[in-house]
């Protein structure tokens, strides 16, 4: 089966991406083609400047390879090193209607939060099918707020290809439904869009913990039991816990013994545990940017290869000498 997943070059990589994309990644490629890219053009829609960009580019190269993306199983590289992308989104633009557009959920969202309007966002979803498109990808993972954005891929290739044969490969979207929204520390989806993340490498467990402090929980004074259903604190730290240690949690909260402040800081425990390992391998890619960069080429190349092929069937199919 051929996966394709990507993630935005905009900030620090945080919990959500974490359980949301990243571990059912590093997953995902040991019985899948899995070809994972860094969105770096989609990225422009939030960027602040030139140099934030790129920092933010290899930083999460690096955070892939440290979490577990093994460049031997998977296609791994930065969007921006296959520019047949964007050749396709102009060509899949003719096959996209102004009124499928307007109604992306998604596009409205970030208005709503105050993300500047502008054309590169609200065309967002056909730069991402033609990420998905190029690729013949089959099967693509998503929170559940991008499903639309997968039905959109859908419609645009199904115009295409009844129009001039079938082209493109309708591709299907994945989602693990109890981890399709995770909440932040204010209780909406964890984004760095809205500045309520846990950063998956914090530069120390100091700072680690005075952002689980920040997490937002009820006024429930000490000694009373605490309700764990829809505690944001135990909504995060159940991510990381089997269901035995989760029903522990539980009566932790039921006993009365323990308040909020406890369990922020066994959350903080539980975070700073789970990416031992990752903060090692980090240390290293970060000493060794040139094996980062040669293992970028080489994924590029092979998605590339890929991308001709298809741009060559699309250019004969619309006219395009």
């Amino acid at each position: 089966m051929r996966v394709l997943t990507g993630i935005q070059a905009s900030g620090k990589l945080h919990i959500g991406n974490y359980f949301g994309a990243m571990k059912p990644m590093v997953e995902l490629q040991e019985d899948n083609e899995l070809f994972t890219f860094i969105a770096n053009y989609h990225s422009l829609t939030t960027s602040k400047d030139s140099k934030t960009l790129r920092d933010y580019t290899l930083d999460a190269v690096i955070d892939y390879l440290s979490i577990g993306i093994n460049p031997e199983k998977t296609t791994f590289w930065v969007q921006s090193d296959m520019p047949q992308v964007l050749e396709l989104y102009w060509i899949l633009s003719k096959f996209t209607s102004m009124g499928l557009l307007e109604r992306a959920h998604s596009y409205k969202d970030k208005v709503a939060k105050g993300i500047n309007a502008n054309h590169a966002l609200f065309s967002y979803p056909v730069l991402m099918a033609a990420d998905i498109l190029i690729l013949d990808t089959q099967k693509v993972p998503v929170g559940k707020d991008q499903i639309q954005h997968v039905e959109m891929t859908r419609d645009i290739a199904t115009k295409f290809n009844n129009e001039y044969g079938e082209i493109f490969t309708l591709p299907e979207h994945q989602v693990t439904e109890d981890l399709a929204t995770i909440s932040g520390i204010d209780g909406q989806k964890m984004s760095k869009s809205y500045d309520n993340a846990i950063d998956i490498f914090m530069e120390s467990e100091k700072k680690l913990q005075k952002r689980c402090n920040k997490i937002i929980s009820s006024s429930t004074p000490l000694g009373e039991p605490l309700d764990y259903d829809g505690c944001n604190i135990y909504n995060l730290a159940s991510l990381f816990l089997d269901e035995n240690q989760k029903s522990e949690l539980q009566d932790r909260y039921s006993s009365g013994k323990e308040g909020y402040g406890h369990f922020k800081k066994y959350l903080k425990e539980l975070i700073w545990e789970e990416f031992e390992e990752a903060r090692e391998k980090r240390a290293y890619y970060i000493d060794n940017i040139d094996e980062v960069k040669d293992i970028l080429n080489m994924g590029a190349v092979k998605a590339r290869n890929i991308a001709d092929k298809k741009m060559t069937a699309v250019r004969d199919a619309v006219g395009i000498i």
